[in-house]
């Protein structure tokens, strides 16, 4: 037989072993089952033969035997030759022919151990096998005997064997890890630095990362074992290629690492708490970033730390050309170049790159017929001065001198090119391995502390002179494989998403002119770095999925940045250059193109800048951009009409078209004018018809951002959108029939916000409500109304309920009569919806309407909405209750507006069982959870002010009015929401406002006092301590506070919480320091002006301690005036100066009467305030 190191040799070569993922060969058809028999029966036959020495032929019978069944194995599993006609193998049968060859070959034949780890390792990955259980128990325990008994020549092959073995089963080998990862583990030993054998080390690197991999479901690896792997994966990547090591076999050692720690942080288990773990990681997946990439070799320290300034900049450049523009332009044009025809001479004999590196070996020249120069559009970017590619631009971009040579004028053989070709694909495998293994830690990390490393991987604009650091953005710009460009800029993305916290601080809008650059304006210098790199990205990519990527990372970083706080312009830049990929031959790309003009219109909006943008009449370069260059030449409007209907109404077009909403519209309704790239096609049925679905609905989202932020440019096509919203609902998509009905939301939302009493447009500016009307009846007379009945759709009808729901209440009340019951009789049915996300909509819908000036006073119509609320009140969907109760708070408003507008006879008209069964329910939802309870609560506020002395004299009414007023107690007391507590003081409030309840009086009044004296001295939300204040000043007689020494204990809570009101726990609360200190003298001189003479002994007592502060501030609220409408007083300077001289005035009279008049009591003290007040007021008037 043959020596086994060239059979070893021969079988690899022949074998080819694929990577997990690989589809498995067919291995059986009619023949499968006698294919593994034979095999089977084979190794069955050489188990049950006697003795081998007393074989024919003796042991090395058996051994030649043994040897040609393995080669024949692998001979017959490997190419498609040798696969033909044949299906994959049961996994089982691989395991059980896998285990009987490893109990057929004795540990001291080194050569058929080899060939059956071979074997192994062939077969698992051919055929994308998992070891099960049981045979993992036999192979596992072979492997680590083999490791520990072979000579070492064998063990490279036998950790390959147990790579594979232990793919996907690293929670079943618990029990091998002391052997394999202990303290002098078989794996540590192989992969420790010391190691000399660059293979071994790479094969039991491999090893261990198989064994990090996580199977959800399964226990994982123990923290000690996950520790040692990751010093094992991190001791590999700080490691330099030795001596006599080839750089494949490197790059294959960094890959295995890579994935090792990448595995570790997708588990969810890694958590990186030593101080530097974090920052050397970062340091080396840094280092791997950058792994040779041409032009750039990169010196990393040990461990990244976070900081703002750069602490290194060690890079060696490989070459340094005298003109960066030189070495700009082929860049730009080979993502540009287009191969046409075969090559010529020995080129056709040059090997083929791999598929994510640029072919290199032609002059760079420009795509397409573009022979001649570039035009300015091109090379200038639509920019202006500062943008344009410079002379000396920022970013030098290097040329890459193996890219210049090709095979026929260069000292290199085709062999050697060859060679060269393929290690650069492996180096772009590793750099793509770090950038992914990057991506799994900035997703397990905090953001507070990824941000402390944003100068390591964020471009940042480089002082006069200096060079610019190595970034993302670098590898994005320079890198030859668009997979690894793609890689770099998915990084950034999800670095940039969810910053704006972070960015918030950015401002650069004045002039720096300052011994030392602020924090922000650092930032801000980052954003514009940022926008200048990605818009040379964008021009220069001819990749389309990384074209997609690098706009997918514009509207992230778009999404997330503050541009009212920079400079003009950065968002001008964008839109003009994104305009011509919207018609870009690549479906994805030309969806990005929308999602980022959506991430435009929706930042910060409304924002002058985009306004501006918007009103532009001409929509310079949208272009119909075929190719992957985009022209920057205008095209005609899109004329035609929408299949299925009339042609839109563009003959009213409005003084100042917005191309934006033209173009949107367009892509929805009006039919396809080209068949763009090959990836459409499986998005349309034929090519007359609409666009590809994800443009249209990328393009309806546009158009209901647009009409959120910018509704002043859409209101003149109101009409013309409401007709886009029919056509949508009226599809049979599910998806754009629901786009649909949210643009019709918008719409809707957009003018209730455009008609509210405190809106800064205009009356003369705002869509006439006779439009309005006009709009709704047209979209009830269109498909709504089956929308909303499709009970198939559940979706759609939640949709349609919310639309239904941003009705203007003018305009509801100017719709015909018919279309007023269909509204309403519609929403009542829709509460008895199976569906919870109907229901919820519904109920809120009600909630809305009930609140209507036309429906309000309509008793019938308040009552059916209040049974239908009381049902859905008791709902088992959590969401459905929290909208229920939203509802009976507004029905509950509308009980109290009525009350003060119509008085008697409305309350003489509503059912009290319906009253009755209101209050009940309040009471139970009051238990419910948060979003339940705050509403719950502000509907037992207004109840029980609704309830009249008949209703107090009731029997059946008194328990559940205590147990109202107890529940609005608990709430107030408890650790619930800020927002149910706060709702609760508000209800308070609202109780004292009821004379006909017995306060001052009930045993609950002492009960509520309290709570609302403990808030109001101690909450840390200062927004509930001035609801508690404002509650406290709402009783009207003195009585109602009760003895003297509960007005004693109120008088001296609100002293004591105006002392506090600025000790803040939270920073934010501080801006409500002022409303609180406001609604708390406001509570003091409404005390004063109903204090008894019993009360005036505790006030003396409270004056003559803290008087000092009570006339300080005393004297800032009757000077300040009404500033804030947090406290809801709304007094103005002579109310102030009315209610101080009110309670001058009463605690005067009483003391006057006293037998004992009080010394420096509260009147000498307000008496002052009043007496610095007049003096300044008439300092002020001269």
């Amino acid at each position: 037989w043959r020596p086994a190191a060239s059979l070893g040799k021969m079988a690899a070569e022949a074998s080819a072993v694929p990577v997990k993922g690989e589809a498995p060969p067919s291995l059986s058809g009619p023949e499968s089952e006698p294919f593994w028999r034979r095999y089977l029966a084979r190794l069955g036959a050489l188990r049950s033969a006697p003795d081998p020495s007393q074989a024919p032929g003796g042991e090395s019978g058996r051994r030649t035997e043994l040897h040609l069944v393995f080669d024949q194995l692998i001979s017959e599993t490997c190419g498609p030759a040798g696969a033909a006609g044949k299906e994959a193998p049961r996994p089982e049968d691989v395991c059980d022919l896998l285990v009987q060859a490893c109990k057929l070959v004795p540990l001291n034949q080194e050569h058929l151990v080899n060939k059956v780890c071979q074997l192994i390792h062939h077969l698992l990955n051919r055929f994308q096998v998992t070891v099960d259980d049981e045979n993992l128990k036999f192979l596992v325990p072979y492997f680590i005997s083999a490791l520990k008994q072979c000579s070492s020549w064998t063990h490279v092959e036998i950790l390959q064997a147990l790579a594979a073995s232990v793919y996907n089963n690293g929670p079943k080998c618990q029990k091998y890890l002391p052997n394999l990862l202990g303290e002098n583990g078989l794996l540590v030993h192989f992969s420790s630095p010391a190691q000399p054998d660059a293979e071994l080390k790479r094969a039991a690197v491999h090893s261990t990362a198989n064994l990090c991999l996580s199977v959800p479901g399964q226990l994982y690896l123990e923290d000690p074992y996950k520790e040692i792997c990751f010093q094992i994966f991190l001791s590999v990547l700080q490691s330099s290629k030795g001596p006599g090591v080839d750089d494949i076999t490197f790059c294959m050692l960094l890959q295995n690492a890579l994935k090792g720690i990448q595995s570790l942080l997708n588990s969810g288990e890694m958590k990186l708490m030593q101080p530097d773990q974090l920052g050397s990681l970062l340091a080396v997946l840094k280092k791997c970033m950058f792994h040779g990439l041409p032009g750039v070799n990169i010196d990393m320290p040990a461990v990244l730390y976070p900081t703002l300034l750069p602490q290194y900049d060690s890079r060696s450049l490989v070459k340094q050309e005298t003109s960066e523009v030189c070495s700009l332009k082929p860049l730009v044009q080979n993502r540009r170049k287009k191969s046409k025809g075969k090559q010529k001479g020995k080129q056709e004999k040059e090997p083929k790159e791999d598929e994510d590196c640029r072919e290199g070996s032609e002059k760079p020249k420009l795509s397409g017929d573009s022979q001649q120069k570039p035009g300015p559009d091109v090379w200038r970017l639509s920019l202006d001065e500062t943008w344009a590619v410079p002379v000396k631009d920022h970013l030098p971009v290097h040329t890459l001198g193996w890219k210049r040579i090709s095979s026929s004028d260069s000292e290199y053989s085709d062999a050697e090119c060859g060679m060269q070709s393929k290690t650069r694909s492996f180096q772009a495998t590793v750099r793509q391995g770090a950038l992914s293994c990057f991506l799994s830690t900035v997703k397990s990390i905090e953001k507070k502390v990824l941000y402390g490393y944003w100068p390591a991987f964020v471009p940042d604009t480089p002082g006069i002179g200096s060079p610019q650091s190595l970034s993302l953005m670098t590898i994005a710009l320079k890198d030859p494989s668009p997979k690894t460009r793609a890689c770099a800029l998915q990084v950034l993305s999800a670095i940039l998403e969810g910053s704006k916290q972070f960015l918030s601080i950015a401002e650069d809008a004045n002039d720096h002119r300052r011994a030392f650059t602020p924090f922000s304006v650092a930032i801000a210098s980052s954003i514009r770095e940022l926008h200048r790199c990605l818009l040379l990205a964008l021009v220069a990519e001819s990749s389309s999925q990384t074209l997609t990527q690098i706009i997918k990372c514009l509207a992230n970083l778009i999404s997330n940045a503050p541009y009212s706080r920079l400079k003009p312009g950065l968002l001008t830049r964008v839109w003009n250059q994104i305009k011509p990929y919207i018609r870009h031959k690549d479906v994805n790309v030309r969806v990005s193109s929308l999602t980022l003009l959506g991430a435009i219109v929706s930042a910060q909006a409304p924002l002058p800048e985009v306004q501006l943008l918007l009103h532009q009449l001409t929509p310079s370069g949208l272009g119909d951009s075929g190719s992957s260059t985009p022209h920057f030449s205008g095209v005609p409007e899109r004329q035609g009409k929408a299949p299925g209907g009339p042609p839109l109404s563009m003959e009213k077009a409005p003084a100042e078209l917005c191309w934006l909403i033209r173009l949107c519209i367009s892509l929805v309704v009006l039919p396809r004018e080209d068949c763009y790239s090959d990836s459409d096609t499986g998005s349309v049925s034929n090519a007359t018809i609409l666009e590809p679905s994800p443009v249209r609905l990328e393009s309806l989202q546009v158009l209901a951002l647009l009409v959120k932020g910018y509704f002043s440019v859409s209101q003149s096509y109101l009409l013309e959108l409401g007709e886009v919203a029919c056509r949508c609902m009226e599809e049979m998509d599910p998806s754009i029939q629901l786009h649909g009905a949210k643009l019709l939301d918008e719409l809707g939302m957009g003018i209730i916000e455009q008609h509210k009493p405190d809106s800064p447009v205009a009356l003369d500016q705002r869509v006439p409500v006779a439009l309005v009307v006009t709009f709704w009846t047209r979209m009830l007379n269109g498909p709504l109304p089956g929308a909303l009945q499709n009970s198939q759709h559940p979706m759609l009808q939640t949709s349609t309920c919310n639309a239904l729901s941003s009705i203007l209440p003018e305009a509801f009340s100017g719709l015909p009569a018919d279309k007023q019951i269909l509204c309403i009789t519609v929403l009542l049915g829709l509460n008895h919806s199976e569906n919870p996300l109907v229901k919820a909509a519904a109920a809120r819908a009600l909630g809305v309407y009930v609140v209507f000036p036309c429906l309000r006073q309509d008793v019938m119509f308040v009552a059916d909405t209040a049974n239908v609320i009381l049902t859905s009140l008791s709902d088992g969907s959590p969401n459905v209750r929290a909208k229920a109760a939203w509802s009976l708070g507004n029905l509950t408003d509308t009980l109290i507006i009525n009350m003060e507008l119509l008085g008697q006879s409305f309350q003489d008209e509503f059912s009290d069982l319906l009253l009755l069964k209101m209050l009940r329910a309040a009471i139970e939802a009051s238990k419910d959870k948060n979003k339940v309870k705050s509403n719950a609560v502000r509907a037992l506020g207004n109840l029980l002010h609704f309830l009249q002395p008949v209703h107090i004299a009731n029997p059946g009414f008194s328990e559940p009015i205590e147990e109202a007023v107890q529940a609005l107690i608990s709430t107030v007391r408890s650790e619930a929401t800020m927002k149910a507590r706060w709702n609760a003081c508000y209800a308070l409030g609202n109780v004292f406002k009821n004379i006909a309840l017995p306060l001052g009086e009930a045993p609950w009044t002492a009960q509520a006092y309290d709570a609302l004296t403990s808030v109001v001295k101690s909450c840390k939300n200062f927004k509930v301590r001035i609801k508690s204040a404002a509650a406290l000043s709402v009783p009207a007689k003195r009585k109602h506070y009760g003895t003297p020494e509960q007005f004693s204990q109120i008088w001296g809570a609100l002293v004591v919480a105006l002392q506090k009101s600025e000790d803040a726990e939270d920073f934010l609360e501080f801006k409500y320091s002022t409303s609180l200190r406001t609604q708390l003298c406001h509570a003091l001189l409404h005390l004063l002006s109903l204090t008894d003479e019993a009360d005036l002994p505790a006030v003396k007592r409270t004056v003559a301690k803290h008087g000092e502060v009570i006339q300080s501030y005393m004297l800032q609220y009757v000077k300040l005036g009404a500033e804030d409408d947090e406290t809801g007083v709304g007094e103005s300077f002579c109310q102030r100066d009315e209610l101080l001289k009110k309670a001058i005035e009463h605690v005067r009279g009483i003391e006057e009467l006293s037998t004992c008049p009080m010394k420096r009591g509260a009147v000498a003290c307000l008496e002052e305030v009043l007496k610095i007040h007049s003096a300044s007021a008439r300092l002020t008037e001269t």
